[in-house]
């Protein structure tokens, strides 16, 4: 590790264990930084080892470390990285800690150690209906310790920095928005042949609207099915994302309505496929109730979708003013903005251009640099 460059310590757990969201943003973000010749060393935390694809998806550098608990049982991992994590910051050296996922451990500011946390939603305080009521509390009480533990914050949204405003009394001269990298993997095109093997892969037709994320309650999959009633036949309905127990729900709506053939549910699909099964789409849709942010919306625009999504909370921040928004609850609406798509395909690419020019303030943007500034603003930057 170079001694002339700024140490941090991370909370690694989603690095290693998640494949998507927070894992994602807590790789991308580390890759960043290491690409930076002035950038930190970084002492990365875990509980353990994690996923091997995962961590190895983490380029290697001089100036990346992992450091793992070294308990073997999952209630001493939870308690290392809760509380007995500060004593190996302490011993390591670490000057300042960044928490990626929401979570600070206990007892770090009094160990003398700055901090910056990134907080992504708090759908558990906004919409707790979604969770089980013992994960309610469990995720209150994780907020407020680590509103009291944190030197600053990072949103990832406005919507998001709206909600911890609402939610706490954090002071907000405290609390900077950064929105995640996003890449332009999705926006290279792929060749007609491929999408053409692609969509008979899966027994797709030529005509689906596609939404992605999973199949939970929350994410309102079931307004984009009974819109599709709404649609003509030859419109389908694809869904790429994890089951859920409300998957069931929607298969059985589907099945009482005529439904069922319109409808392919695709789980575990991997990610070389997904390229191929966006630009395949004509419509995306994503009814969700509440998002921190919204990354498959950027996908899709990318892409080369329109976008029908919903009001109600961040998505108009990650899809702009030329995508289309309704009432979560309307699906006539839904049928009726898809209608407008599929119908006018001047109107569509119109669209699609404007929304384009919006979301490449998101893409490759240069989040590291962004970082940097924020590790400085909690005063644990020795600059000579």
């Amino acid at each position: 590790m170079d001694k002339n460059n700024l140490l941090i310590g991370f909370d690694a757990k989603r690095i290693v264990c998640n494949g998507t969201g927070l894992g994602s943003y807590g790789r991308t973000l580390v890759n960043s930084l290491s690409a930076l010749a002035d950038g930190p060393c970084m002492r990365l935390y875990a509980p353990d080892e994690g996923r091997d694809d995962l961590r190895h998806q983490v380029e290697e550098s001089d100036r990346v470390e992992f450091v793992y608990s070294g308990h073997s049982h999952r209630f001493m991992q939870d308690l290392w990285r809760t509380r007995g994590m500060v004593a190996d910051l302490v011993r390591d050296g670490i000057p300042l800690y960044h928490g990626l996922s929401g979570e600070l451990p206990a007892g770090i500011r009094k160990a003398g150690i700055r901090t910056l946390v990134t907080i992504h939603d708090l759908i558990f305080l906004r919409h707790p209906e979604y969770y089980k009521w013992v994960d309610v509390q469990l995720y209150k009480r994780k907020f407020q310790r680590t509103l009291r533990e944190a030197d600053r914050i990072v949103a990832i949204s406005e919507c998001t920095k709206r909600d911890i405003l609402h939610y706490s009394n954090y002071p907000r001269e405290r609390i900077d928005v950064v929105y995640q990298s996003c890449g332009r993997a999705f926006a290279k095109t792929v060749e007609q042949p491929v999408i053409e093997a692609i969509r008979r892969k899966y027994g797709l037709t030529d005509c689906y609207i596609l939404n992605v994320g999973s199949i939970e309650e929350r994410k309102n999959l079931l307004l984009a099915v009974k819109a599709l009633s709404l649609l003509p036949e030859r419109v389908h309905l694809v869904a790429i994302g994890r089951k859920t127990d409300y998957t069931r729900l929607v298969t059985d709506y589907a099945e009482r309505n005529g439904l069922s053939r319109r409808i392919h549910l695709l789980h575990g699909i991997p990610n070389d496929d997904l390229p191929a099964l966006y630009q395949g789409a004509r419509v995306f849709v994503y009814p969700s109730r509440y998002e921190g942010f919204g990354i498959p919306i950027i996908e899709a625009i990318q892409s080369g979708l329109p976008v029908v999504a919903a009001t109600g909370s961040c998505l108009e921040e990650a899809g702009g003013r030329d995508c289309i928004y309704i009432d979560p609850d309307n699906e006539h609406a839904m049928a009726e903005a898809v209608s407008q798509y599929l119908d006018h395909p001047e109107l569509c690419r119109e669209a699609v251009g404007r929304s384009r020019a919006y979301v490449r303030r998101f893409e490759n943007n240069d989040i590291a640099r962004e970082m940097m500034q924020e590790y400085r603003e909690c005063g644990a930057w020795n600059e000579e």
